[in-house]
């Protein structure tokens, strides 16, 4: 099984969190929100994987003024290709929390939507279950 460390922000701006619609047909939690973030590159260094995933994910112009590590976990996904294979992954998950300066997103293929969403507006949306369980770490989900 193949392992993979994932950098995943934890985006705030102004009390709402920025959570991404993930693309229908890849990905490990097609069509459900998330947050962002990806698998680090061989050599590089946490941060700036984090920074590399935010400008490839949300484009150049949202600015993160601070990054603070915040926690980690692990489990095992399924991880659907566009093409409908599918492949084991014993993930790594290292979380920050990030806040931004600004809300101006440009998303990629990855996603087919983005939301900026209160504390109180979380419970009213398909989460996939690792941001679930970020959001419940956090104190803002039950």
């Amino acid at each position: 099984m193949r392992q993979r460390i994932i950098v995943c922000p934890l985006i705030e701006n102004n009390g709402e969190y920025l959570l991404c619609k993930m693309a229908d047909d890849r990905g490990v939690f097609p069509g459900q929100w998330a947050l962002s973030g990806g698998g680090m590159e061989p050599g590089e260094k946490i941060e700036e994987a984090l920074r590399r995933e935010i400008k490839e994910e949300l484009g150049e112009a949202l600015q993160i003024n601070r990054i603070t590590p915040w926690t980690f976990r692990d489990d095992v996904r399924i991880k659907t290709y566009q093409d409908g294979t599918k492949e084991e992954i014993y993930m790594i998950y290292l979380i920050f929390d990030c806040v931004s300066a600004n809300r101006q997103v440009t998303f990629n293929e990855e996603f087919q939507e983005i939301a900026w969403v209160s504390a109180a507006g979380l419970q009213a949306l398909d989460l996939n279950e690792a941001t679930r369980i970020t959001f419940k770490q956090k104190g803002l989900l039950q």
